[in-house]
């Protein structure tokens, strides 16, 4: 227990390290002697020191007035933190009654103290906090599949649980509570979905913040992507089919590896998902695991999972198929459907996958005035990578000023860029990731 005579930055830190150590709670109103000051404090107030221990920490702290001598106390009870817990970029932790700031090493084995995150006990859930519609759907699910057949879809779920590894010693995990909680924010605040639809960098055109349990997250997540992308249907024998911008293959597996596979010991950034005109951007906080190239990811790969409760759940429920392989369906869906190869990159301390779109198209080129021969030329490089003049001419059978005018006019249009010296060495390709020139506005679905 400590005494804080006013709410600051020392109550901040005191909670910061009794969370990384057994708990606590701090008094703010009376002083160090004992001596009851009292505080004068409005319902707003409370909500500003609410808040400001939640962006400060991250956690949510039991808080309440209280009257002591008539005069009005603030206490806050801290629970012991299953992660680690930072004030102003440092870890503090309370030793006896001293506190103090964590040493490198001491710092490197208490983030790495336990086991995965989602193996570790979470002291305060109890079963009740538990979904059981999403219990359910999960048992249907798995059963369809075949990988879970021993139980039946109104077994008992703290039986389910310890069989699947999901408690210890009949405590729930932070697995269980991410994937099947009620409100699995409580004790993750930051364990939430956002997916934006951006014109540009800064206009924000839509925005779908998930919250909830994983399950949910995947279903609605998906949902909000088609919500934000282009379909378009073709017919073909009485059968309709739905072209994507994207197809739903890749944008599933992306979206699963950015909530399974992302660092939920970094408790303060979200799993985010930005869709532009041209392309997507997922996600994810937490790089590759060690030992795991970029260049590995384009071929068959080892299975390093961070949390490997996650990925073994959403096995059994069909969401993801061979460990290892979802970067590999994700790059062989997009070559399907003739759109240019994913990039996976390690940024900002984290992992992001980038899908690209092919918006050359004969519908889309046409709207831009393009005549036929300069349709065709522009097919022909997607799928030869470049054209010369002569090749052109040759094409189409033109004289070389008609095909200089057309070639100029593909670079004035933003579509194609010259390169090489002038002369024979000079080719024209395709600008595939520029800036694009505008088309009308074609309304998502």
């Amino acid at each position: 227990m400590e005494y804080k005579e006013s709410f600051g930055d020392s109550v901040l830190k005191a909670i910061c390290e009794m969370a990384n150590a057994i708990g606590g709670v701090v008094i703010v109103g009376i002083s160090d002697d004992g001596t009851v000051k009292g505080l004068k404090i409005t319902n707003k107030d409370l909500e500003k020191i609410t808040e400001k221990i939640v962006s400060k920490l991250g956690i949510h702290p039991e808080i309440e007035l209280k009257e002591e001598n008539a005069k009005t106390i603030l206490v806050i009870k801290v629970s012991k933190s299953n992660v680690p817990i930072s004030f102003n970029g440092r870890y503090y932790e309370r030793v006896g009654n001293t506190s103090r700031e964590m040493k490198p090493e001491r710092l490197k084995s208490f983030l790495l103290r336990g086991t995965n995150w989602d193996s570790i006990i979470n002291e305060n859930a109890e079963f009740n906090e538990i979904d059981e519609e999403t219990v359910r759907m999960f048992l249907r699910m798995a059963k369809a599949k075949g990988r879970l057949t021993i139980f039946d879809e109104n077994v008992d779920i703290k039986t389910l649980f310890e069989h699947l590894k999901l408690t210890v010693n009949g405590r729930l995990t932070n697995g269980a509570i991410i994937l099947f909680g009620k409100d699995p924010q409580k004790y993750f605040i930051n364990a939430v979905l956002r997916v934006i639809r951006l014109k540009n960098e800064i206009t924000t055109i839509g925005d779908r913040f998930i919250d909830g349990n994983l399950f949910k997250q995947v279903i609605m997540g998906e949902e909000a992507i088609k919500n934000f992308i282009n379909v378009k249907y073709e017919i073909k024998e009485l059968v309709r089919k739905e072209i994507w911008d994207y197809p739903l293959e890749a944008i599933r597996e992306a979206l699963l590896n950015a909530l399974i596979h992302r660092d939920y010991f970094r408790w303060n950034v979200q799993t985010q998902i930005k869709i532009f005109d041209d392309y997507i951007w997922f996600y994810n906080i937490g790089g590759l695991p060690e030992g795991i190239t970029l260049e590995q990811l384009k071929g068959p790969h080892s299975s390093v999972p961070r949390n490997p409760l996650l990925v073994h759940i959403f096995y059994l429920a069909g969401f993801i198929e061979e460990m290892g392989s979802g970067t590999e369906r994700i790059i062989e869906s997009m070559k399907s459907a003739g759109l240019p190869e994913p990039e996976f990159k390690e940024e900002m301390g984290g992992f992001s996958v980038y899908f690209r779109k092919d918006i050359y198209t004969e519908e889309y080129l046409k709207e831009l005035g393009l005549n036929e021969r300069q349709i065709k030329a522009v097919m022909y490089v997607k799928e030869k990578g470049r054209i010369t003049n002569r090749e052109y001419r040759e094409m189409f059978n033109i004289t070389d000023r008609t095909a200089l005018n057309d070639l100029n006019g593909l670079c004035k249009k933003g579509i194609m860029i010259k390169v090489g010296k002038t002369g024979r060495s000079t080719k024209y390709i395709l600008i595939k990731f520029g800036n694009k020139p505008e088309k009308p506005e074609i309304n998502p679905k």
